[in-house]
């Protein structure tokens, strides 16, 4: 993303550490008050995050100055989301004597996932910009259906 906003220049080169201080200040106080909420209301919180942070890419890749910013504030959302609520919705569903074996083998796919889908976004960047962003936007909300089928099985 960095390297995207230095390249066509939307926005100065010295806001790139602005927008990325923004992202970080964004994850730090949506793990926060998503966490309230998701004790509060379950699983509809990390759909509406997901939901609303898989449109940070066309923010960032497509956006002029401001728009970016509300992609990199939308993907600190994201990491926010991706980093408490998921191991809490992992406590939720998984037994005590298991979530150690259930968080460690989430975290190696997701790892892996991260990796294989970062190295094909690399690829796509170099090929088509709108390619990278239909490709992020539909790997983020093909997750919506998982979670929701999850959780719903977890009930049974």
């Amino acid at each position: 993303i960095g390297f995207q906003f230095q390249k066509t220049g939307e926005g100065a080169t010295e806001l790139i550490a602005v927008y990325y201080a923004a992202e970080m200040a964004a994850g730090a106080i949506g793990g926060l008050v998503f966490g309230k909420l998701f004790d509060k209301v379950g699983l509809i919180v990390l759909l509406a995050i997901f939901f609303c942070s898989s449109f940070f890419a066309p923010c960032v890749f497509l956006g002029k100055s401001w728009i970016a910013l509300l992609g990199m504030v939308l993907w600190g959302l994201a990491i926010a989301t991706q980093s408490s609520l998921l191991n809490a919705l992992i406590a939720g569903v998984v037994p005590p004597n298991k979530r150690s074996t259930a968080f460690g083998a989430f975290d190696t796919a997701f790892g892996f996932a991260w990796f294989g889908g970062s190295a094909l976004m690399g690829i796509l960047y170099e090929k088509s910009i709108p390619l990278l962003i239909g490709f992020s936007v539909a790997m983020q909300l093909s997750s919506l259906p998982i979670f929701w089928f999850g959780k719903q099985r977890a009930r049974q």
